[in-house]
């Protein structure tokens, strides 16, 4: 199979990795690619919003699946372009893709069908959302309705800090027109926990869960992040859980994107919150997490290529997909000012010496080459990953790898997996 994946990212990066290793595969572009994704696929200079562009690419390499790392090229319509020309996508219409795009749009899904959520209004007057606010107290949550990657959620312990966070959505427009409308919803309690299921429009199978690590500082401190790290298996998340999330968000999900009449396929990211009174939904992504796909991949047993192929063409009900025992934890090395103006043009070093170490795996985030130099270009710079027979284990190899690094004026969280250990 030829096979073109989107996305210059980490994620990317891993499914790289994982796409490789199909003895399937005959070739593997990726638009635009890292440095990290040019050891696994030939990059071509293409951005991942460029719909026109990735469609004729494809078009002339013969490519039988396009596979989009990133939401943004789904809800542009990159999904729509290739079934126009006949070629297989990984990833859901930008009908469809309005689960992640509008948080609104999720929310009504779920309130239509009976699928377990918070209680939740959504404004598009700031006056009626803070006047909502102080009627209801604290804590609660705000919610920016679209894209603000990964940065658009305040869980307010304050009704002055969810006012802030209204005011600077709605009025100071932080997040551009995402926030011009919000979602206010309650907050609840319990574990949250990322589950993803692969999806054919019509079946679903489960891929597994994982939990990521949002805040920029250790104890859940400091600004909300795309992601911090991750690791799996969960404690908090086992085959009892995994089914029951299955049985009533998935499948019913599924069902109703398909009686709208637009059917969701490739991944369903399930944001989860596990409460006393079961698994609610805290919000949907159409696409795998990052950093949770890259300790996702480090744990899959099957072959990618297969699985993606079998949702792009409705045979999920001939699947399933396996997970080993062993356990991953990924740590993301960020740039100085990241979540905000990260630093660019560090050289990274010690690259090479950690990769040695036993069981560790790198991906590249925000990587550029300078002739030898490899330098940062974005404020995720890479997710430093490592297997064990227990998550102890893959923690400990994890950290080593991460201080073999140089990356000066970079940061990491020295807590990841703290829930798991804390039980």
């Amino acid at each position: 199979m030829r096979v073109l994946l989107v996305g210059s990212g980490a994620r990317e990066h891993a499914l790289a990795w994982a796409i490789s290793a199909s003895p399937l595969l005959d070739r593997l572009w990726c638009a635009p690619g890292n440095p990290g994704i040019a050891e696994h696929a030939t990059c071509v200079p293409l951005a991942a919003t460029d719909i026109d562009g990735l469609v004729r690419f494809a078009r002339d390499q013969g490519v039988d699946l396009v596979v989009p790392g990133p939401e943004a090229p789904l809800l542009a319509g990159l999904a729509d372009a290739c079934a126009r020309e006949g070629i297989a996508c990984f990833g859901p219409s930008a009908e469809a893709a309005r689960l992640e795009g509008s948080k609104a749009f999720a929310k009504e899904v779920c309130h239509t069908i009976g699928v377990p959520t918070a209680r939740f209004a959504v404004f598009e007057d700031p006056d009626q959302a803070i006047a909502y606010v102080r009627r209801e107290g604290a804590p609660i949550v705000v919610k920016a309705d679209g894209l603000a990657a990964g940065k658009g959620v305040t869980v307010a312990a304050t009704v002055a800090e969810a006012e802030a966070a209204i005011e600077s959505a709605m009025r100071r427009r932080v997040h551009g027109e995402a926030g011009a409308r919000v979602v206010v919803e309650e907050a609840l309690e319990g574990e949250e926990v990322s589950f993803f299921a692969l999806c054919d429009g019509t079946n679903a199978v489960a891929f597994g869960a994982a939990q990521d690590h949002k805040r920029a500082g250790e104890g859940e401190t400091g600004p909300n992040t795309g992601g911090m790290g991750a690791y799996s298996p969960t404690p908090h998340f086992e085959r009892e859980a995994e089914r029951r999330a299955m049985d009533t968000i998935v499948l019913p999900v599924l069902a109703e994107m398909k009686r709208r009449g637009c059917p969701f396929v490739g991944v369903l990211f399930c944001g989860l919150m596990l409460t006393a009174e079961g698994p609610k939904v805290l919000e949907f992504n159409v696409r795998f997490g990052d950093p949770e796909c890259q300790v996702l991949m480090l744990r899959l047993m099957d072959d990618l290529l297969v699985a993606m192929r079998a949702a792009s063409d409705g045979m999920l009900d001939r699947f399933s997909v396996r997970l080993g025992a062993e356990a991953a934890l990924g740590v993301v090395l960020a740039a100085r000012g990241y979540p905000g103006a990260p630093e660019t043009g560090t050289e990274i070093r010690g690259l090479d010496e950690a990769v040695r170490l036993p069981a560790v795996s790198v991906f590249h985030a925000g990587t550029r080459r300078e002739g030898e130099r490899l330098v940062a270009s974005g404020g995720r710079v890479l997710t430093v990953c490592a297997t064990g027979e227990s998550l102890v284990q893959a923690r400990e190899r994890a950290y080593a790898a991460v201080a073999r690094i140089d990356l000066p004026g970079g940061f990491f969280r020295r807590d990841i997996g703290w829930r798991a250990f804390s039980r």
